[in-house]
């Protein structure tokens, strides 16, 4: 499958109708959760820095919010599609779901590119996205984060625009702020975390000690980062990371087959996660080109940058050694490779489930700004795991009870308590 023929929304709506059909919802309730119930268009014209105006396209999804408020990033990218979003407002809904979470799922983007914008650029455009739908957002509505190549400090820029129309303080109302304006403790980690607390759980069901183990990451960015950090810490060997290098617009792989010092790579990557390849050779790390992740001869790989990496095609390539696929990204296996990857006995442990660890933690952020108490990191952590440890529980146990995969499960679980939901307000029979 060609890249550019890749749609994130038809394979998410493709995932849908699999388990939708199985669980043998009506007609009209498949209608209602195939599609957002709510999407928002909209243009940001902003006066730039050498005095011209550019109209950026701006859009915020809302899936569903049956089970409370939608919860969702907010991503600039500059190859952001409208069908991009949708999808992932759609896994935000399960996603929420899974966890238990009383969320519903949103997702916001703008087409731009932050790397070429300065600061000033880019605090307009938040500012503006934030005046164009203000009325939607708040603590109990419509509750934003970061995505990709947004931070903390973009967040801040639109909570302060949103209390600037409020005139009132409301710390609730967007989440992964910094720790000093509102922010939770462990809110940088949570995600990648999350992802090392599942495949925890999943090693002790197949009886297998992590320092038994070796990974290949494909990416470096937040999620990659702390996933490599903990899994790492708790003895596992990260054999590649794969990750974007900004200066020549390609992909590497970076390799140590004695295990890659994490704390290093740490010390020579950018603020968007790209390794200096001259630094990491330097340590004596190999260089191979960016697809050679998926090719290491590991039990473990962590897609966590892209979406649509693990197809039939690139399944070829995969060592018969990898037993665990942890999905730290966003739809990183196509729809047909799924079932093959079943086949052949590896453990998928699917994206929605995986890497809940950030919206577990944006949550906790929520309920920390609207109460105005904040836990110590500690707390945090220890209540992120066992989340984590809950929702895997569940989901493995309807696997083998259905002799199913972990996605179909986490279908299963996710949309039987969206459809309740649905059901008891009435929106659907």
């Amino acid at each position: 499958m060609e890249h550019d023929a890749y749609n994130p929304f038809t394979h998410a709506q493709k995932q849908f109708d699999h388990v939708a059909t199985s669980l043998h919802l009506e007609e009209g309730m498949k209608d209602l959760l195939r599609s957002p119930m709510k999407e928002i268009h909209f243009s940001i014209p902003i006066k730039m820095d050498d005095g011209s105006t550019r109209v950026f396209k701006g859009f915020r999804m809302k899936h569903n919010e049956a089970l409370g408020p939608a919860k969702g990033g907010i991503r600039f990218h500059p190859h952001e599609s409208v069908d991009t979003v949708r999808a992932l407002s759609m896994w935000m809904t399960w996603k929420c779901a899974v966890v238990g979470l009383p969320l519903g799922g949103g997702k916001g983007g703008v087409i731009c590119d932050p790397q070429t914008l300065s600061l000033a650029e880019q605090e307009r455009i938040c500012r503006g996205y934030v005046r164009q739908i203000h009325t939607l957002f708040g603590p109990n509505t419509d509750v934003p984060a970061p995505d990709v190549m947004t931070n903390g400090q973009h967040m801040v820029w639109m909570l302060d625009e949103f209390e600037t129309i409020n005139q009132g303080h409301f710390p609730g109302m967007i989440t992964g702020k910094p720790v000093n304006l509102g922010g939770s403790q462990g809110r940088t980690e949570a995600t990648g975390y999350g992802v090392v607390y599942h495949l925890l759980a999943l090693l002790a069901k197949k009886g297998l000690d992590i320092q038994n183990t070796r990974a290949s990451i494909q990416g470096f960015g937040n999620v990659a980062q702390y996933a490599a950090e903990l899994y790492s810490e708790l003895g596992g060997k990260v054999v590649a990371v794969s990750c974007w290098n900004q200066k020549d617009q390609k992909s590497y792989t970076f390799r140590d087959l004695n295990g890659l010092n994490v704390a290093k790579l740490f010390e020579i990557k950018d603020a968007f996660g790209s390794l200096d390849i001259e630094k990491a050779k330097a340590l004596g790390i190999e260089i191979l080109p960016g697809e050679a992740w998926i090719e290491q001869d590991v039990e473990i790989l962590i897609p966590a940058a892209l979406e649509n990496q693990i197809t039939l095609e690139s399944m070829a390539k995969m060592s018969n050694n990898v037993q665990i696929i942890c999905e730290g990204a966003n739809g990183p296996t196509a729809y047909e490779a799924d079932a093959a990857l079943f086949e052949r006995g590896v453990t998928i442990i699917p994206d929605f489930l995986c890497n809940a660890g950030g919206v577990t933690c944006s949550y906790f952020e929520q309920v920390q700004g609207n109460t105005n108490f904040y836990w110590e990191k500690e707390e945090v952590l220890a209540k992120l795991q066992t989340f984590m440890n809950n929702a895997f529980e569940n989901v493995y146990n309807v696997a083998k009870e259905k002799d199913i995969n972990l996605r179909d499960a986490a279908y299963t679980i996710a949309i039987t308590r969206v459809k309740e939901a649905v059901q008891a307000r009435g929106w659907a029979s």
